[in-house]
């Protein structure tokens, strides 16, 4: 099955087994509507950790049943992040999602090796679904979160990211584009000479099926006249399905530019822990953190 828009994912998760949510620290009303929201949708069942009494006060605030959540108390953040990555790891089918907590201490309690939620030499990445009225189609991009500067080899890993993320969404053959600022080969430009190198990883067959092309603007690779004129004639130019930017910088620009003036809907997950992972921004609407749920159900089913 194909999802053409994000709201697909809500029928399609209802007919897969329920998850367990595991939110770190959800002491604040937008989490917990949005949590609330999927576990009436049957997306999930919920376990919360955090100050048992003001998530119950919380709830009261927004008219949200607070029995729809297990609660574990947690006197601080830090143990609020510690009791659900020890829950999530210890039992199966679970996602993580951050709640009220600054993504250092959430990041931190993740990267913990003690803990065993990220596998040997795993790379972490931030992986967006946009469902943009002005595309033609749903658009995956990476990295807009977590890695401020990829390196070729955490490059790599992402268009693996990318490819897998397209494959559970439905596209049977991913078209990803290597976003730089010029389909010119500009060594003094590290996107492009980065760009240079995936492609070396892409032309060995290490991301079958999906096709990769780079270095590619823009405006070619969401937009075919730019590509036409340009004369840049990749089957990915035009019609991309995933943007790996070379850096957060363009990346989370693209993202807000897309929720604040586009008014997209977006879901997004955390890739390469053993688990899929929320990592709602607390600008986040209450939509956007409750599509990522539904995309996290999805990678987990």
């Amino acid at each position: 099955m194909k999802l053409e828009r994000l709201g697909d994912l809500f029928e399609y998760i209802r007919s897969a087994e329920r998850r367990t949510l595991v939110a770190v620290n959800a002491v604040d009303g937008h989490s917990l509507e949005a949590i609330a929201e999927a576990v009436t949708m049957g997306i999930v069942s919920a376990v919360v950790t955090g100050n048992r009494d003001e998530i119950i006060k919380q709830c009261a605030a927004h008219q949200i049943d607070d029995s729809l959540f297990h609660i574990i108390q947690a006197g601080t953040d830090e143990e609020a992040a510690r009791l659900a990555v020890q829950l999530v790891v210890k039992t199966s089918g679970c996602i993580l999602m951050k709640g009220l907590i600054s993504s250092d201490k959430f990041m931190r309690a993740i990267l913990n090796k003690e803990a065993g939620l990220l596998p040997v030499g795993g790379v972490l990445s931030h992986v967006t679904v946009v469902d943009n009225p002005n595309y033609h189609k749903l658009l995956i991009v990476s990295d807009v979160a977590i890695i401020p500067y990829p390196t070729v080899p955490q490059k790599i890993a992402m268009t693996h990211y990318l490819k897998k993320m397209a494959l559970d969404l439905g596209i049977s053959k991913p078209k990803i584009a290597l976003i730089t600022p010029t389909e010119q080969v500009l060594l003094s430009l590290v996107s492009c000479s980065d760009a240079v190198e995936v492609m070396k990883a892409a032309e060995n067959g290490q991301f079958e099926p999906a096709v990769v092309f780079g270095p590619i603007a823009l405006d070619v690779a969401l937009d075919k006249e730019s590509a036409q004129i340009k004369n840049i004639t990749s089957e990915v130019a035009g019609d991309a399905d995933c943007l790996l930017f070379p850096n957060i910088d363009a990346g989370n620009v693209f993202y807000k530019m897309n929720a604040k003036l586009c008014h997209a809907e977006q879901a997004a997950v955390v890739m390469g822990a053993n688990v899929p992972i929320v990592l709602s921004s607390r600008g986040d609407s209450i939509r956007t953190k409750l599509n990522s749920i539904a995309l996290a159900a999805l990678l987990n089913k």
